[in-house]
């Protein structure tokens, strides 16, 4: 709860105070008998004709009645970065992970560069920001339609630094959210500390056989592949299934400076629990800190508990969160 029972409530928020992190209580369910009350935490986008717009760290939006606010306060940024975690900001790491999932073609509109890939992931097929200004948002569904591909943009939250309002606003012009997302960070140098892993080997080539062990890539092969072999400086590493057969698993991971960004970690299904992941995570630290990188980051969807607990236990914190917001059909 986001305010102590007993604590004197009181409307402590105005709307200057839009832009600010803040949580609020609403009364619901009046003249159903009992009060019931409602706790929302987030960024307020908006305060207009009596109607409070907030947007929670998953990138959801809540619009609230004002005649509805029983109690609200401004309340400090999200804590403070637990001890170890890489410090960043979200432009930072949204550049960084734009450079290692990088689309075939590509055009730079304003401050938001547009990917296409032929519908190969929304990552390889959204708008991402690059610099301050909002997206031309007909200019982006112009160029999108010309592909034959949904306009998509990519838009983050939950960071200090995220797109709350422009959430707001896309929400506002009936931009539906889709393909939710967390981005993570970590130090390398925990998750390389063990015993070297023989199960696994760490290369440069993308193979046959290791797109063979990734179920993503096989929905496009030649469009994967176009796509996991670009980035700054590329290692992939797998576990060598029997004579014939696809690896067990596969992973990937590209160095940018500082940064070791993984990604398209696949164990096949009959091999889990057997601790492939982590061997994978491991030899590709083991082989991103070699080239000088420190921290490293990755992506998990939020109802990916299995993984999300494997990478918490790595030591990978969640940083931000970030979804796509889709052109309205009609």
């Amino acid at each position: 709860m986001e305010f102590t029972a007993g604590a004197r409530l009181e409307v402590r928020i105005t709307p200057d105070d839009v832009g600010k992190r803040v949580s609020v209580r609403t009364e619901t369910g009046a003249g159903e008998g009992a009060a019931r009350f409602t706790d929302t935490l987030g960024i307020l986008t908006s305060w207009t004709d009596g109607v409070l717009t907030l947007t929670r760290r998953s990138g959801e939006t809540a619009s609230l009645a004002e005649s509805a606010l029983v109690a609200g306060k401004v309340v400090p940024p999200a804590p403070a970065r637990r001890r170890g975690v890489p410090a960043a900001s979200v432009a930072e790491l949204t550049r960084v992970s734009t450079r290692a999932w990088p689309a075939p073609e590509t055009e730079r509109v304003g401050d938001w560069l547009l990917r296409a890939a032929g519908g190969w992931t929304r990552r390889a097929n959204s708008a991402v920001r690059l610099g301050p200004a909002d997206p031309e948002l007909d200019r982006v569904v112009a160029w999108y339609a010309a592909r034959g591909l949904p306009p998509l943009v990519q838009v983050a939250t939950g960071g200090g630094d995220g797109d709350e309002r422009l959430v707001a606003a896309l929400d506002a012009r009936g931009w539906r959210p889709v393909g939710f997302a967390v981005l993570r960070v970590g130090a390398l140098a925990p998750l390389a500390d063990r015993e070297p892993d023989g199960r696994v080997t760490v290369g440069r080539e993308l193979t046959g056989r290791w797109l063979a062990g990734s179920p993503s890539a096989g929905r496009d092969p030649a469009v994967a592949r176009r796509v996991l072999a670009a980035g700054p400086s590329v290692l992939l590493a797998e576990v060598a299934g029997g004579a014939g057969e696809p690896p067990l698993a596969v992973g990937r991971c590209v160095v940018d400076g500082r940064w070791a960004g993984f990604g398209a970690i696949d164990v096949a299904p009959a091999h889990r629990r057997r601790g492939l992941g982590t061997a994978l995570m491991a030899e590709l630290a083991r082989a991103a800190l070699a080239e000088g990188a420190s921290a490293g980051w990755l992506q998990v969807t939020p109802e990916n508990t299995a993984a999300g607990a494997l990478y918490e236990r790595l030591g990978f914190a969640e940083h931000h969160r970030y979804h796509y917001r889709a052109a309205p059909s009609d």
